[in-house]
C-alpha cells in the first residue's frame, strides 16, 4: 500500500501531462436556477514570504468533512491544497448568510495576526475561476479599464486614516460578499459563470444573549458603515457571507480575459523594439568583420605572391593549428552544452504549446507538469549534444560521459531543492513536497530520463565527425600576455550585458508575475524575445571569440560558453 501510494504521482504525471493540453472554451458548465454552485478553497499565499498555507491552517469555518480534489504535479509542486468549504450558494440565489462561530486560542490568535501582518491572500475556486478582487486601472489614453487580483486579502493593518482602528493593530476580513457574474444565451440552457469576485469586509458582529448555533441572532446586520471592523486578536469570530448575482455579456470562452490581462502592450513592443536595436547593432559588427575584415585576411592569407611574408603575420592566422586543441575539462564543458541543449529544447517547446493555448492556466499546474516532463523527454538530446561535442573533442570516457550527463546539473539541483524542502516543511507550510512526489520524481530521473540520455549518447557516438580543416600541432603554441579588456571576467560582463539588455523588460513581467504571484500569458512576446536573446548571445560569441583568436589565444571554447552563458 506504501509503494502505490509513493507511485501515485509518478501516474498522476503522466495523465495531468495529457490532460495539460486543454483549449479555454471547450467544457462550459450549465446551471439552473437553484443548483448549487460550489466553492472551494485553494491556499495562502503572501508576496513577502511566498510560503503557502493550507486554507484550515487557520481558525476559519470548516465543512463536516473535508474533502481534498486530486492534483496533479505542477499544483503538488506549488503548493496548492484544493479543498471543499462550508458555503453554501445556490445558482441565482442571493443571500446573507452566517457560516459560522469559531472561538480562537491563544496560538491561533497569533497565528492569525501574524498571517495578517505578512500580508496573506486567500485563494478560492469556483466552476475553475479563481477568486479575484476587482481593480480599476487607469489606461495610458484615459480611459478605464477592470482588473483582477488573484485571491483577497485576509486582513488589514489599522491606522489612524481608518476609522475604528487602533494603528499597527491586525484586523481580519470575517464578511465575504461573493459577487458572481453569469451569462445566458439562447444557444444553450441555463446559465455559464463567466466571472468570480470576491469583497472582503472586516465586521465585528454583535447577537444577542448567549450563541446559538442553530438559530443566531446578529443585531450587526444589516451591515452597516459605521460598525467597528473585527480585530484579530479577539477571543471568538463571527463568519458571514452573502451572494450577488450579476448577469454579464461576457461569453464564456472569454472570462478569462481579465485575469490574463497584462497591462498595456506598447510595454512589450517596446522591449521588442528595444532588443531589436542591440541585434541589429551586433549584427552590424559581426557583417563588418565577417565581409570586410575576413575576407580581406582570408584573402592576403591564400595568395601565392603573399606566402613568404605568412613568417611575418600576426593574429587569428598564427593559431589555425592549435584552435581545434582539446579543452581542459573537456568532459565537463560537453556536459555543460548538452544540459544547455536540454533546457533550451525544453523552453522551445514549452513555450510553443502556450503561445498555440494548449496550457491555459484555467488548467492549474499544467505548465509546471508539462515544463518537468519535457525536461525528462529532452535527455535524449542532452545526451545526444554532449556526445558529439565530447566525440568533437578527441574524448572516449563514454561511461563518465553519460553518468555526469545525467546526474551533474540535475542533481545539483535535486540537492538544493530538497535541502529547500526541508527549512519549508520546517514552516509547516503547504508548499513542502511530499516524500511520495519526492520518490515519484526520482523514479522518473532514474527510470525515463537516464535511459534517455544513455540512447543520446550513443546515437550521438555512432555519428561520424567531418574532418577537421587543419592539422593540429603536436606542441602547443605559448600565448602572449593579453590586454586587461581581454581578462575573461571583463568579456563575461561585457558579454552577459548586451543579452541581458535585450530582455530584462520581459524579464521584468514575467518575474512581476512569478512573485506577485500572478498570471503570465504574453507567450506571444516571450518567443521573440527568446529568439532576440538566442540570436544575441550567438553574435556576442562570434565577435568575442573573434577578438580573442586575434590576439593569439586559441583556448577559445570555455571562453565562448561562459561569455554569453553570463547572462544568465
Amino acid at each position: 500500500m506504501t509503494t502505490m501510494r509513493s507511485l501515485s504521482p509518478l501516474l498522476l504525471l503522466v495523465s495531468s501531462a495529457i490532460d495539460a493540453f486543454y483549449l479555454p472554451g471547450v467544457a462550459p458548465r450549465e446551471y439552473k436556477d437553484g443548483d448549487k454552485v460550489e466553492i472551494r478553497v485553494h491556499k495562502l499565499s503572501s508576496a513577502r514570504t511566498h510560503l503557502p498555507y493550507d486554507y484550515y491552517s487557520l481558525p476559519f469555518c470548516k465543512p463536516d468533512t473535508i474533502v481534498k480534489q486530486a492534483e496533479n504535479l505542477g499544483e503538488v509542486l506549488h503548493g496548492a491544497v484544493i479543498q471543499n468549504s462550508p458555503y453554501d450558494i445556490f445558482m441565482g440565489k442571493s443571500e446573507f448568510r452566517i457560516a459560522c462561530r469559531r472561538e480562537l486560542t491563544k496560538a491561533q490568535k497569533v497565528s492569525l495576526s501574524q498571517r495578517i501582518r505578512q500580508d496573506y491572500r486567500v485563494h478560492m475556486i469556483m466552476d475553475n475561476l479563481p477568486a479575484a478582487t476587482k481593480m480599476i486601472a487607469e489606461m495610458p489614453d484615459g480611459t478605464k479599464k477592470d482588473m483582477y487580483d488573484r485571491g483577497f486579502r485576509l486582513g488589514f493593518i489599522g491606522s489612524k486614516d481608518i476609522p475604528g482602528t487602533d494603528p499597527n493593530k491586525p484586523y481580519v476580513n470575517n464578511h465575504l460578499r461573493f459577487i458572481v457574474k453569469y451569462h445566458k444565451s439562447d444557444t444553450f440552457s441555463g446559465a455559464r459563470i463567466v466571472g468570480f469576485e470576491v469583497e472582503a469586509y472586516s465586521v465585528k458582529h454583535s447577537y444577542e444573549g448567549a450563541w446559538n448555533a442553530a438559530a443566531p441572532k446578529l443585531t450587526s446586520v444589516p451591515l452597516r458603515p459605521d460598525l467597528a471592523p473585527m480585530p484579530a486578536w479577539s477571543p471568538e469570530i463571527v463568519y458571514t457571507y452573502d451572494v450577488v448575482w450579476e448577469s454579464s455579456d461576457i461569453a464564456w470562452a472569454s472570462r478569462w480575459d481579465l485575469y490574463l490581462y497584462m497591462g498595456d502592450d506598447q510595454v512589450h513592443w517596446f522591449s521588442i523594439l528595444n532588443s531589436l536595436v542591440i541585434v541589429l547593432l551586433l549584427s552590424g559588427i559581426v557583417a563588418m568583420i565577417m565581409v570586410r575584415t575576413l575576407r580581406r585576411d582570408l584573402q592576403e592569407y591564400n595568395s601565392i605572391e603573399e606566402k613568404e611574408e605568412l613568417l611575418e603575420e600576426s593574429g587569428w592566422k598564427l593559431v589555425h593549428a592549435d584552435v581545434l586543441r582539446t579543452p581542459p575539462n573537456a568532459t565537463l564543458l560537453a556536459v555543460s552544452v548538452g544540459t544547455g541543449m536540454q533546457l533550451l529544447c525544453m523552453t522551445l517547446i514549452s513555450i510553443v504549446c502556450a503561445m498555440l493555448g494548449f496550457l491555459s492556466p484555467a488548467n492549474r499546474g499544467s505548465m509546471m507538469t508539462v515544463t518537468i516532463l519535457l525536461f525528462v523527454l529532452m535527455g535524449c538530446v542532452a545526451g545526444y549534444c554532449s556526445a558529439v561535442t565530447y566525440k568533437s573533442f578527441k574524448g572516449n570516457q563514454w561511461k563518465a560521459l553519460t553518468l555526469l550527463t545525467a546526474f551533474l546539473y540535475p542533481g545539483i539541483t535535486f540537492g538544493i531543492f530538497f535541502t529547500l524542502n526541508f527549512f519549508i516543511w520546517g514552516q509547516a507550510s503547504s508548499g513542502a513536497v511530499p516524500f511520495g512526489t519526492m520518490f515519484a520524481l526520482l523514479c522518473i530521473w532514474f527510470l525515463i530520463s537516464f535511459p534517455l540520455v544513455w540512447v543520446g549518447v550513443w546515437l550521438g557516438y555512432r555519428r561520424p565527425l567531418a574532418d577537421p580543416p587543419v592539422k593540429t600541432n603536436m606542441v602547443p603554441r605559448v600565448i602572449p600576455s593579453q590586454a586587461w579588456y581581454l581578462h575573461l571576467l571583463f568579456t563575461m560582463v561585457i558579454g552577459g550585458i548586451l543579452p541581458f539588455g535585450a530582455v530584462f523588460i520581459e524579464l521584468y513581467f514575467i518575474m512581476t508575475s512569478v512573485w506577485l504571484q500572478r498570471f503570465y500569458y504574453v507567450f506571444g512576446f516571450l518567443a521573440l524575445v527568446l529568439l532576440i536573446l538566442i540570436i544575441t548571445c550567438a553574435e556576442m560569441a562570434i565577435v568575442l571569440c573573434y577578438f580573442q583568436l586575434c590576439n593569439e589565444n586559441y583556448m577559445w571554447q570555455w571562453r565562448s560558453f561562459l561569455n554569453t552563458g553570463c547572462a544568465g
